[in-house]
C-alpha cells in the first residue's frame, strides 16, 4: 500500500465573521480540494488566520509552517491574491524551508515556485520602497510649507528575502527541535519518558526523522532533547 502524501493547509480571512461563520474558508477549502483532485494525499493540519492582509504578525501562519516542517509536508495556500503586497508574508515563506503550493496558481511548485516567490517579494519590496520615498517627499514638502508634522512614522523593510537559503545546518536542526518540542511535551505528559519510547511514538505517528527517514531511533530523540535543553 502506498503512503499518503501529507499536506498542511493555510487559509486566511480578513474578518472575524468570515472566520467564525466559515464564509470564505469554505471556498478556500473547496479550491484546495480541487487543486489536489483526489489521489494519494491527506491534509494532516489546517490553520485559519483571521486578520487583515496588511498586518505582519501571522501566528496561524507560523503554526502552519512549523507543522509543515514537522511533517515534511508541502504547505498549500488557497489563494495568492494580493500576496505581492505583503513583504513579511513572502519573506517568511522563503525563510521557512517549506514547499509552498498555491491552489489558484498550480505552476508555482518546487524550484520554479520558489523563484516566482522571490520575484514577488522583490516587487513587493520595490513597491513598498517607492511608497516610502513618495511619503517622505510629501512630508518634506509639507514641512517646507510650514506645516507642523507629527512623530516619526517610518518603517524598516525586511531584507530576509535576500538571505533566503543561507541558514546553517545547526540553525535548521534548532528549528526542527523547536517544531518537535510541543509534541514531545505532549507525549511525555502521556507517560512516555524514555528516548526509546518517544522514538516508537514518533515513528507510529508518521513524523519524519531529521533526515527524512520513516523510523526514529532513541539516539535521534536524545539529540533533539539535548538541543532543546541548550536553547530553552
Amino acid at each position: 500500500m502506498s503512503l499518503l502524501q501529507p499536506f498542511i493547509a493555510y487559509y486566511r480571512v480578513s474578518t472575524t465573521k468570515q472566520g467564525i461563520g466559515g464564509l470564505g474558508v469554505d471556498a478556500q477549502k473547496a479550491a484546495v480540494a480541487n487543486y489536489l483532485n483526489g489521489g494519494s494525499w491527506k491534509i494532516v493540519g489546517e490553520f485559519v488566520e483571521v486578520e487583515s492582509g496588511r498586518r505582519s504578525d501571522r501566528p496561524a501562519l507560523e503554526e502552519a509552517l512549523a507543522a509543515a516542517r514537522l511533517h515534511q509536508a508541502p504547505l498549500i495556500v488557497a489563494k495568492v491574491d494580493r500576496l505581492t503586497r505583503s513583504v513579511a508574508f513572502l519573506s517568511r515563506l522563503l525563510e521557512a524551508g517549506v514547499d509552498v503550493r498555491f491552489a489558484d496558481l498550480p505552476a508555482l511548485e518546487g524550484p520554479t515556485g520558489r523563484f516566482m516567490l522571490q520575484q514577488m517579494a522583490a516587487v513587493a519590496e520595490l513597491e513598498a520602497g517607492l511608497i516610502s520615498t513618495r511619503t517622505k517627499a510629501a512630508l518634506a514638502a509639507a514641512k517646507a510649507r510650514g506645516k507642523k508634522l507629527g512623530g516619526h512614522r517610518g518603517s524598516t523593510l525586511s531584507a530576509a528575502a535576500r538571505g533566503a537559503g543561507r541558514e546553517s545546518q545547526a540553525q535548521r536542526a534548532e528549528e526542527r527541535a523547536k517544531d518537535l518540542s510541543p509534541l514531545l511535551r505532549k507525549l511525555q505528559a502521556e507517560g512516555l519518558k524514555t528516548a526509546a519510547g518517544l522514538a516508537r511514538a514518533l515513528t507510529d505517528l508518521g513524523i519524519p526523522s531529521a533526515r527524512g527517514g520513516s523510523k526514529w531511533t532513541a539516539t535521534q530523540v536524545a539529540r533533539v532533547r539535548q538541543r532543546l535543553d541548550s536553547i530553552m
